[in-house]
């Protein structure tokens, strides 16, 4: 994953040209299964209470981030140590929700340069913390499963949307393990669909219907995931597809032009950030 040094909030799509059928795919995909999860209805606020927003975001990022400083000093001399791992992974994403932004009309949140860099860097720990521990805590894993699929929302690649995805799956059978219900396990198998483990995502739709309630809503798991599949299927297509032109091209081009890496459609430090 790239890590930018700017420190400008800016939207992260550019769906001009040839990445415009990448980038809707994919978006549009993981922008479905985001809406599960939050939607925040908002209606004008006083100017003051704006301003007094923002210097509240404002105050809270300065200090996750100096909480990020702390721990990592820390670890410079026990760079093991499993819950100073998972202290600098929270703090990451905390620090990166703090940066995030709101529509205050549509609720629709919107995730800066600054947030992604966070999310990506607690992605990064996160991984370390969990070749550290035998027992990931399923409070961490929660908070992970939710914080990588925003990764895989907002990827500049197919490719790298589909990791963030299988990371995301993998948080979420942590804590489908540990706290089996409806949601936690329907939410694996809407996951795993989208890592193409139909088997697995299948098991785990099955597994939920064993805590629904009524006829209704095992019916509504069956559609839910049907539905999902056929999403699924056409981000698999699309990720062959980018795979295929990546070949050609190198194969064509022999790697000797320089620009946008091959296969990444979003564009690594390429594509056009809104103020």
């Amino acid at each position: 994953m790239a890590k930018g040094g700017k420190d400008e909030h800016r939207m992260l799509f550019d769906i001009r040209g040839k990445r415009k059928n990448v980038v809707k795919v994919v978006y549009g995909i993981l922008a479905l299964l985001m809406g599960l999860s939050l939607l925040l209805v908002a209606g004008p606020l006083p100017f003051g209470d704006i301003f007094g927003a923002q210097d509240s975001a404002s105050e809270a990022r300065e200090q996750f981030e100096e909480q990020t400083e702390r721990i990592e000093a820390k670890l410079v001399k026990d760079p093991n140590n499993p819950d100073l791992l998972l202290s600098l992974t929270k703090a990451h994403v905390n620090a990166g929700n703090s940066s995030a932004e709101s529509n205050p009309e549509t609720g629709e949140v919107v995730l800066t340069l600054e947030s992604r860099q966070q999310y990506e860097q607690a992605s990064s720990v996160w991984s370390e913390y969990l070749e550290a521990t035998d027992e990931p805590t399923v409070g961490a894993a929660t908070l992970m499963a939710r914080t990588l699929f925003s990764l895989a929302e907002t990827s500049r690649s197919s490719a790298e949307a589909e990791a963030n995805v299988k990371a995301a799956a993998e948080a979420q059978q942590i804590l489908a393990d540990e706290r089996p219900s409806i949601n936690s396990l329907g939410t694996l198998a809407i996951y795993k669909v989208f890592t193409f483990d139909y088997a697995g995502a299948e098991k785990a739709n099955e597994e939920a219907k064993k805590f629904a309630s009524s006829k209704f809503q095992r019916e509504q798991l069956d559609k839910q995931l049907e539905e999902y599949r056929k999403r699924a299927e056409g981000f698999e297509k699309q990720v062959e597809e980018e795979k295929a032109l990546q070949k050609a091209t190198q194969e064509g081009q022999g790697g000797g032009q320089s620009g946008q890496p091959l296969g990444n459609p979003f564009g690594v430090g390429g594509a056009s950030l809104g103020e």
